[in-house]
């Protein structure tokens, strides 16, 4: 991670939320960046912030190639990255707590699964945020396998591509793209400044009205 990148990260993990810069995205026209709505976190208190690092899996139907390219996405996993999988609407499993352990080890900031988790008491014995589904414990071995990484994929209605900023937490998971993530984070800091004004002047008598007129947000 450069320099520059951990500055990105401490401001979005430590004064940024996924809310607050998804307005910036719609005012943006990137209106399509929220992950799907049932992408939900382990723990509610987890907060992830990284790079993307997207996986594409494919469902199958005997074990003649274990996993694809599983082992070799993961092993590949650099510091500030986030393991981000999707493809095949799989009815497995595509995480677990040895994954967990390893992509910890390496650095990683988390993991989005499109898709289900298992050994979910183990993952919620480690400081590591994890987001999917839910959990459902049967096996991806002879169901699905990577087929690829490091490749820009489809996840819902969002185009994610390796290096894209991912930011999730209680209220979901979104990316931003690698090439406008100074100006969300501008943008976002400057709305977070005016929504502080708008609160103080709630508390202080003004009605919404009022405050949408003066302020333009609420």
């Amino acid at each position: 991670m450069t320099k520059d990148d951990s500055a990105r990260v401490n401001v979005l993990r430590d004064k940024l939320s996924t809310a607050l810069l998804g307005d910036i995205l719609d005012a943006m026209g990137r209106r399509h960046q929220f992950l799907p709505p049932n992408i939900r976190p382990v723990r509610q208190s987890d907060k992830m912030v990284g790079r993307a690092m997207p996986v594409l899996e494919a469902a199958v139907y005997d074990d003649a190639e274990p996993f694809g390219k599983m082992f070799e996405a993961i092993d590949d996993l650099k510091p500030g990255e986030i393991y981000l999988a999707t493809g095949a609407n799989l009815p497995c499993a595509m995480w677990g707590e040895l994954m967990t352990t390893l992509a910890q080890r390496k650095g990683s900031t988390g993991a989005v699964l499109n898709g289900y988790i298992r050994d979910t008491h183990g993952i919620l014995d480690m400081d590591y945020p994890v987001f999917s589904h839910g959990s459902y414990a049967q096996d991806q071995r002879v169901r699905g396998r990577v087929i690829d990484y490091r490749c820009s994929v489809e996840f819902g209605a969002v185009t994610v591509s390796t290096g894209d900023y991912l930011v999730g937490d209680i209220d979901g998971v979104l990316a931003i793209p690698a090439d406008i993530v100074d100006e969300v984070i501008e943008q976002a800091l400057a709305k977070q400044a005016t929504e502080g004004n708008v609160r103080e002047a709630i508390l202080n008598g003004m009605d919404a009205t009022e405050a949408f007129e003066k302020y333009g947000v609420f």
